[in-house]
């Protein structure tokens, strides 16, 4: 099985939002950091070149294969902010989704152009939601 290659890395956070050309894009990715980071109770991590991520978890799917990855996550990218929301608490996002504001999603990412798109009150309680599920699923292990 080939190994992952998004991994944590001991680089800066504040010096990859520094290379963010958009100032609004760096305004939104502080206010997320905050947000994840009291979700989490952890600090920002560098994942990779482009990805910030909070906690850690170890992963084991139902085949057996093992990861070991963030507990939420985000990324500021080209197109919109990924935020990496995983299936874990998604049966809470469903109802939260219809309230969120202009968004698009896939199975365990949500996008948006910019925070004021979306209801921020909204966003926290699916970062919560998201943790919240995660945890439940370490407590399970």
């Amino acid at each position: 099985m080939a190994e992952l290659k998004t991994k944590a890395t001991a680089a800066s956070v504040a010096k990859f939002l520094k290379t963010l050309a958009d100032a609004q894009v760096r305004e939104d990715c502080n206010t997320i950091i905050q947000m994840m980071s009291k979700a989490t109770r952890a600090e920002a991590k560098m994942w990779g070149s482009a990805i910030i991520g909070f906690g850690d978890y170890h992963y084991i799917y139902e085949s057996g294969r093992e990861l070991d990855w963030f507990v939420i996550g985000f990324s500021p990218r080209k197109q919109n902010i990924t935020l990496y929301l995983t299936t874990a608490g998604s049966e809470k996002h469903e109802a939260l989704l219809e309230k969120l504001g202009k968004h698009k999603t896939t199975k365990g990412c949500l996008y948006i152009k910019k925070l004021s798109d979306v209801d921020e009150s909204i966003l926290k309680k699916m970062i919560e939601a998201t943790v919240a599920g995660v945890e439940k699923k370490k407590k399970q292990s």
